[in-house]
């Protein structure tokens, strides 16, 4: 139980940054949290590392790298993103209390993502039965997930290039219209099911589905928001209708094509 300890004081550390701008618990935070966290794991379970671990532990951290990366030369880089993240409504001073509360709850969320991997190099130390075929099925779709979303980043980037006043519905948006939300879902199913194999007790498929139903949330909840923000930009252009009727918003082949009445997506 220690290493959870030592993993949640370096994710409350990273995450901090929110304390600067709030939106950092989120974003910043968030990216080189993940980072931070896997390289905590690396160096706790240096001597239970396998092939698939390495593995898991390395595209975590390049995309926790990536994503942070991204994010913090798109926030220098690109005027409407500013626009968006300085909003006035966000520049409000929040109350201490719902600081501390976001603080936390997204410092526990970062290492309930990350905790199927910490508990499989946990219990592999302690010398329980694991079979490694889960993890390197989790590699497997982590590293897709990653290829998803640093993909559909790079195509909105060009394609705003282009025509910044426009929806983007090419390549991979063409498929979905949050590839990179989709991406990240892949991630952390991937994450998610290198716990199987990995002799997990109770308590630790606890916070393994905890982490996971809540980056789950913060995704369609992430999507919710891009539909209303996109709805109040593009929602008298009669392409963007139709693109929205026929592109699924978040889960391919699946017709959701809009989630923005879902209320209790707010977040």
């Amino acid at each position: 139980m220690s290493y959870l300890l030592i993993l949640l004081a370096v994710s409350l550390a990273v995450s901090a940054v929110g304390w600067k701008y709030f939106i950092y618990f989120f974003s910043l935070g968030y990216g080189f949290g993940i980072s931070a966290l896997a390289l905590t794991i690396v160096i706790l379970f240096a001597g239970a590392m396998t092939p698939p671990t390495a593995l898991l532990c390395a595209v975590m951290f390049i995309f926790g790298l990536r994503l942070g990366g991204y994010l913090f030369i798109r926030e220098r880089k690109a005027a409407a993103y500013r626009k968006i993240l300085y909003d006035p409504s966000l520049k409000k001073k929040k109350p201490i209390g719902v600081i501390i509360t976001v603080w936390i709850f997204c410092a526990l969320l970062y290492v309930g993502q990350v905790s199927p991997v910490a508990f499989r190099l946990a219990n592999t130390a302690q010398g329980l039965p694991i079979n490694d075929l889960w993890a390197w099925i989790g590699a497997a779709m982590m590293a897709c997930g990653v290829c998803l979303e640093a993909g559909a980043d790079a195509q909105k980037s060009a394609a705003k290039k282009v025509n910044p006043k426009r929806f983007v519905d090419t390549g991979l948006y063409r498929i979905v219209r949050c590839p990179n939300y989709l991406g990240e879902l892949v991630i952390w199913t991937g994450a998610f099911l290198s716990g199987f194999g990995a002799s997990l007790c109770l308590w630790q498929w606890i916070i393994a589905i905890l982490g996971y139903l809540g980056i789950v949330y913060v995704m369609f909840s992430g999507a919710r928001r891009l539909e209303l923000r996109q709805d109040e930009s593009y929602g008298e252009d009669p392409e963007y209708q139709e693109y929205i009727k026929k592109t699924p918003i978040l889960l391919p082949l699946i017709p959701l094509y809009s989630v923005k009445k879902h209320t209790w997506l707010q977040a």
